[in-house]
């Protein structure tokens, strides 16, 4: 990872780098240079926020869909890689955003600004990109990465960079409990509200911890996380223009139409079958009508603005939620404790279902109910238990489904997939989330191409998909 030396564009923000030297001491200075000490703090808030938005919804956001059962890839492109050839270079966006977009910018903040809403903001963001990039890649640089001295930083094992994340999130909680809640018209997600800043970072403490199955530290967090649907942090497309829509809009508006999406000429993705009567093993019964949320789910393919529901040209997208924090709390009290510690939780969020909470208003007049569980729905023979699982077992079950459907358009899934396949509880999970019955399945992403080819301290060649990574060994 050498120095880059340059100023590159996100949705008409500019976003800087920066090199280790002092632009100042070159008296042959072009004075028409824009330096970042002529930018306002400010400014450099957005431009990362849209490049989280792109580690976070962006291209392998979709290649972990596939990967995941949610998503189907029908052709050119993204049919090679539903079939795990999936190249290098397939990572070099998602890389750059995280290193330029987002680790450049927040630590300039962090180094610099005198304004302490912004800095926990920036220690937020920071924390959040970087637990994200070692969900996807397993270790990577961070310990040494932004530092001016160091021109190859180290890789990091993946337990260390989400111990650093989870530390960078608590440092930014604890900067913006001494700072005032201005509003901020930078900050895309929460307009400076730094309550909803707060409970959105215990709610990613939370999200990291259960990736490591700390399920103690995975509540000690999410008691304190979103609390509400109006805390979730979302990209929200204003809509004006091609380049402010939907990401997955976005992409079937453009040279990608057909390739891509969960229903086409007969074949549904896993998650469809499980939201549809059509198929065996879906979720509806008594209690359940999953057929709103069938249709609001359902892409089309060929064309992005033929969609109203999830993938709608300006429709949110999910990236950290009160429902994930609930289910948190709903499985991890239960692994922790009994299946009534965890009960509440999950009929918390179907609560909020049962509401036409997670539908818009073109789907919300359809048929949908989520009436609350009670215990013995999950003993041997109720509707939530008919092969004669344990019931807290099959409480679980129940829960990580839930985390698997509500959940779609997130990372949710494949990180699930991933740590559900060895359990290190007594209590295992039989429920596979896996695109077929037998191994390998992806467990990373690749390293990028760009970063292979220039940081001596970079492995030889990528792992591959189907080496696992530090948490799911």
């Amino acid at each position: 990872m050498k120095n880059i030396y340059t100023k590159s564009i996100l949705a008409l923000l500019i976003v800087f780098s920066f090199s280790c030297e002092d632009l100042n001491e070159d008296i042959n200075a072009n004075p028409n240079d824009i330096l970042t000490t002529d930018v306002e703090d400010k400014l450099f808030l957005t431009g990362a926020q849209l490049a989280n938005i792109q580690i976070q919804l962006g291209h392998l956001n979709r290649i972990s869909g596939m990967y995941s059962g949610q998503l189907i890839g029908f052709s050119s492109l993204y049919s090679n890689i539903y079939g795990y050839a999936l190249s290098t270079v397939e990572s070099n966006s998602e890389w750059f955003a995280l290193y330029v977009g987002v680790l450049n910018n927040m630590r300039q903040l962090q180094d610099n600004s005198t304004n302490t809403q912004l800095v926990g903001i920036a220690q937020i963001i920071e924390g959040h990109a970087f637990g994200t990039a070692a969900s996807l890649w397993g270790g990577i640089p961070y310990s040494e990465a932004g530092n001016p001295e160091i021109e190859d930083p180290i890789f990091d094992s993946q337990i260390s960079v989400y111990n650093a994340a989870i530390a960078k999130l608590n440092a930014g909680i604890s900067t913006l409990q001494s700072a005032s809640s201005a509003s901020l018209s930078q900050d895309i997600y929460f307009g400076g509200n730094t309550t909803k800043w707060i409970e959105a970072a215990y709610t990613l403490i939370a999200r990291f911890n259960l990736h490591k199955k700390d399920y103690a530290g995975a509540i000690s967090a999410a008691n304190n996380g979103i609390s509400s649907p109006s805390g979730d942090m979302q990209y929200k497309p204003p809509g004006t223009q091609s380049g402010d829509q939907n990401l997955f809009a976005t992409i079937l508006n453009g040279s990608r139409a057909g390739d891509l999406g969960n229903s086409s000429g007969g074949s549904e993705s896993y998650l469809l079958q499980l939201l549809s009567n059509d198929y065996s093993i879906n979720r509806n019964h008594s209690k359940t009508d999953e057929s709103a949320r069938y249709g609001y789910y359902k892409i089309n393919s060929s064309s992005g603005s033929a969609n109203t529901g999830i993938i709608a040209e300006t429709e949110p997208q999910n990236m950290v939620t009160y429902f994930e924090n609930e289910l948190i709390l709903a499985e991890a009290k239960a692994r922790q404790g009994s299946l009534s510690d965890g009960l509440t939780h999950l009929n918390n969020v179907r609560s909020w279902l049962n509401s036409g909470g997670n539908l818009n208003d073109n789907h919300n007049s359809g048929g949908f109910k989520y009436e609350a569980f009670t215990s013995s729905d999950f003993n041997s023979g109720g509707i939530e238990n008919s092969d004669g699982a344990d019931p807290k077992t099959a409480f679980l079950r129940e829960v990580i489904e839930e985390r698997y459907v509500s959940g779609f358009g997130m990372h949710m899934a494949y990180n699930d997939a991933r740590r559900l396949r060895k359990s290190d509880s007594a209590i295992s999970v039989p429920f596979t989330l896996v695109l077929g019955p037998n191994p390998p399945y992806p467990e990373r992403m690749p390293y990028a191409a760009t970063e292979l080819n220039s940081n001596s301290n970079a492995p030889a060649e990528d792992p591959g998909i189907f080496t696992k990574t530090e948490v799911n060994q």
